[in-house]
């Protein structure tokens, strides 16, 4: 199993977990080709829409790659089924500490510039953590 982030604006998500599905790389087939039945996403959002929207910088969806290829839709665009998981939009400045794959804390931002890319098991563990706490408070 691997585990990535898929850098992808807050609105394109919300389309994703409505549809069931993620593209990356504007709707390209290649970095979803990567991508394994099971393996586990993080979305992250640098703004709450693409390319004008406001900046938001939060992980805001969470979900398990359900398919084994990836699909051409009706647009044109390249896509993977995702079954996504209950969780709520988490600011990532709380986290930057304790992600590993973050190397230069003071240029973070700079790996999400890669669109899908794969993050060690701890490192999703931390994000999915932080995703799911206020949800499990809750049910208590």
């Amino acid at each position: 199993m691997t585990y990535w982030i898929n850098t992808v604006s807050r609105s394109h998500v919300e389309r994703g977990v409505a549809g069931g599905f993620t593209q990356a790389n504007h709707g390209k087939p290649h970095a979803l080709r990567r991508l394994a039945r099971d393996d586990l996403i993080a979305f992250y959002s640098p703004k709450t829409d693409y390319p004008t929207g406001e900046p938001l910088q939060a992980f805001t969806a969470l979900g398990r790659v359900c398919d084994d290829e990836p699909y051409q839709a009706d647009n044109g665009h390249w896509r993977r089924g995702v079954q996504f998981e209950p969780c709520t939009a988490t600011p990532i400045r709380p986290l930057l500490d304790r992600l590993e794959f973050i190397v230069d804390k003071d240029r973070w931002g700079y790996r999400f510039r890669f669109g899908l890319f794969s993050i060690p098991p701890t490192d999703f563990e931390v994000i999915r953590t932080a995703m799911t706490a206020a949800l499990s408070t809750a049910q208590h």
